[in-house]
């Protein structure tokens, strides 16, 4: 819908951080988002949508949180299932409010009072319910994906056996920096300084003992294949995956972040630095492991958010993954390229507020796309025909002033180079609908 694009890339981390496309939206060619918008790459339907078994199920009575008007819900486990309707139309009050809340207090669990229904039956067919939203990880600096995964564990272990390690009384222990023995005294292993300000934001600088590294200069002396502690925290997760290709108890723990699509993210990077939806597949990561025990049904809050065509891609397969598993995926979402992936939808509304909160259409997406009364399903029509998405539009916009005419109409960037950006420049021009992908 937008009359320019920036397209950044080609990939994302190391891989990224340049312009490869800008111009009009519809002049874009080959690049992985202008295949995506030109049809000539597609999110895939699934080959075989599952199909509801008698009397497995999460059956809700009488839900009436907020704007529900005293509905029931049935919900066929076992499936992967969205949950769709129109900003207001009651989702979140379903899927959290009642299901969410209910089961866990039902589990001996309270995670809050639970909004206003009659009963849920089914509850014994399901061992866990598991909340996935886009809340941040954690507030501190100090966890890391490497220590969020547990990592780190087996990583400190082979550092410790090194014959330098060894020879210096190094046990795993000097490898944290959560540890005084082996962390930099200054920064306390956080790698900067926190300066307060009085009136301004607190301003964080490297720290000038360990240059950002957190560990002392003895520890950071300890390599392993020629590389230090520091060197670890400083990997990707694919450079990680191939570096410790010999080691399956770290494999094993950083491949599940490669499936869910953060194999560009670094090991050290900080969890309170993460993005939602960053936050979200990592939480993920978690529950791709096989053996996590019983049947557990997994709640899932527009876990789109901010990603490209293929990052929904590669989410989808490991929610896929999820539900082979023998768990069940309940995702409130608005992304037709999922809608059109899962097995079973409701839609609730027909409206949001006061004219929403109740089930307009439950069935699979074939069946939603063909009701009358469901706003939801006259997008997800034209999702099933899997048709590019460049489609002409009228435009009321003044047309761009050519180069050099109007200075004042530009707003120019040059030698942009944080985090990834590769020292690139370009021109916006303004009173235009730019979107950066």
């Amino acid at each position: 819908q937008s009359d320019f694009m920036l397209d950044m890339g080609p990939k994302a981390g190391e891989q990224g951080g340049q312009v490869i496309y800008f111009g009009p939206t519809s002049g874009v060619q080959n690049s992985l988002t202008g295949q995506y918008l030109r049809g000539k790459k597609v999110i895939p339907m699934p080959a075989k949508r599952r199909q509801p078994k008698k009397g497995i199920s999460l059956i809700v009575k009488g839900a009436a949180a907020h704007n529900l008007k005293q509905i029931d819900v049935e919900i066929p486990l076992g499936l992967l299932v969205c949950l769709t309707g129109v900003s207001g139309s009651g989702k979140s009050s379903l899927a959290e409010e009642i299901i969410y809340k209910g089961l866990k207090r039902a589990k001996g669990d309270s995670k809050g009072s639970p909004g206003a229904y009659k009963t849920i039956k089914g509850i014994q067919r399901i061992d866990e319910v598991v909340l996935v939203d886009q809340r941040p990880i954690g507030r501190t600096p100090r966890a890391n994906p490497l220590t969020y995964t547990k990592a780190l564990d087996p990583v400190r272990r082979l550092f410790a056996a090194t014959a330098s390690a060894r020879s210096k009384g190094f046990d795993p222990g000097y490898f944290s920096f959560n540890v005084a023995k082996g962390r930099c005294n200054t920064c306390k292993g956080e790698g900067f300084e926190k300066v307060e300000m009085q009136f301004l934001s607190d301003v964080y600088l490297t720290c000038p003992s360990c240059n950002g590294k957190r560990f002392k200069k003895n520890v950071l002396e300890i390599t392993y294949r020629g590389k230090n502690i520091s060197d670890i925290f400083s990997m990707t997760v694919d450079q990680a995956i191939y570096f410790f290709q010999d080691h399956p108890q770290i494999i094993d723990v950083l491949k599940p972040l490669l499936d869910v699509g953060l194999s560009y993210m670094r090991l050290g990077q900080p969890i309170n630095t993460l993005s939602g939806g960053e936050a979200q597949r990592l939480k993920l990561s978690r529950y791709l492991k096989e053996g996590n025990g019983g049947p557990q049904l997994f709640i899932f809050d527009e876990p789109t958010t901010g990603l490209h065509f293929e990052d929904i891609n590669i989410l989808l397969t490991a929610l896929q993954r999820v539900v082979d598993q023998g768990n069940s995926v309940l995702i409130i979402e608005h992304n037709m390229d999922v809608v059109k992936a899962a097995d079973w939808v409701i839609d609730l509304g027909p409206e949001g507020g006061d004219a929403g909160g109740e089930v307009v259409v439950s069935g699979p997406p074939e069946k939603m796309a063909g009701h009358i009364g469901s706003h939801t399903g006259k997008f997800l029509k034209k999702y099933l025909s899997s048709e590019g998405r460049l489609q002409p539009q009228k435009r009321r916009s003044k047309p761009v002033p050519k180069s050099g005419s109007d200075l004042s109409s530009i707003i120019s960037i040059k030698g942009a180079k944080e985090n990834n950006l590769k020292d690139l420049s370009l021109s916006i021009h303004r009173q235009k609908l730019v979107v950066i992908t």
